[in-house]
């Protein structure tokens, strides 16, 4: 097990409108607790790009709207909502589904990439966050780059315009797309420890069973 001579990577592979992703965050947090507690190594946690539907049309609308479309009406998707804003709300978290709207990710994912260039890990964890809250409990839009560019500087960024126009970044974050889906990514979170893995928002004790075997 690698203790404090080192440093434990963990990458986590995540869509910003995921709602199990932000589950997965706060649970993930518990078990760093508990990994520190233990005395374990520093964690550099590294957020990686994943698009639940790289389709999805950046209007705008009701995330409501969406969610019946794809679960084959309203009441369907009024109980997903019911069922995933419940167990956000045992992790502290107060989702506002029905109030949230569509957003296409590409351009979130290329600003948190930027975050990583700009101030490492910490200010990424800064962006995801401030995204994730955006989205989910703010019911902001956030593919509007007017928008972004105001979220991650509340975050701490520096010139975030300029992500929404590198193209070079652009076609990173195409590659580290395409990267996951060559590594089994099909489903997210999914945080990835060396050559090892686990999907979903799981419980604190498998994610810290993770670091551990790391």
């Amino acid at each position: 097990m690698c203790r404090r001579r080192c440093v434990v990577r963990v990458e986590v592979w995540s869509d910003v409108v995921c709602p199990w992703c932000y589950v997965g965050k706060r649970r993930f947090e518990r078990a760093l607790t508990t990994w520190r507690a233990e005395g374990g190594a520093d964690v550099e946690i590294v957020w990686r790009p994943f698009q639940l539907d790289p389709n999805t049309p950046n209007d705008g609308a009701p995330m409501p709207d969406a969610l019946a479309a794809k679960f084959g009406g309203m009441r369907a998707a009024e109980q997903a909502m019911t069922q995933v804003s419940g167990v956000a709300a045992g992790e502290g978290l107060e989702y506002r589904l029905a109030d949230a709207v569509q957003a296409n990710t590409f351009d979130a994912h290329r600003v948190i990439a930027r975050a990583y260039e700009q101030g490492g890990a910490e200010l990424q964890g800064a962006v995801q966050e401030r995204l994730f809250r955006a989205h989910f409990c703010e019911a902001e839009h956030i593919g509007d780059p007017e928008v972004l560019a105001r979220l991650a500087g509340e975050a701490g960024m520096d010139d975030v315009a300029s992500a929404l126009t590198d193209e070079v970044l652009a076609e990173r974050v195409r590659a580290e797309l395409a990267e996951g889906l060559a590594i089994g990514v099909r489903s997210v979170p999914t945080f990835v420890v060396g050559r090892k893995g686990v999907s979903g928002a799981q419980e604190p004790d498998v994610l810290l069973e993770l670091l551990r075997a790391g």
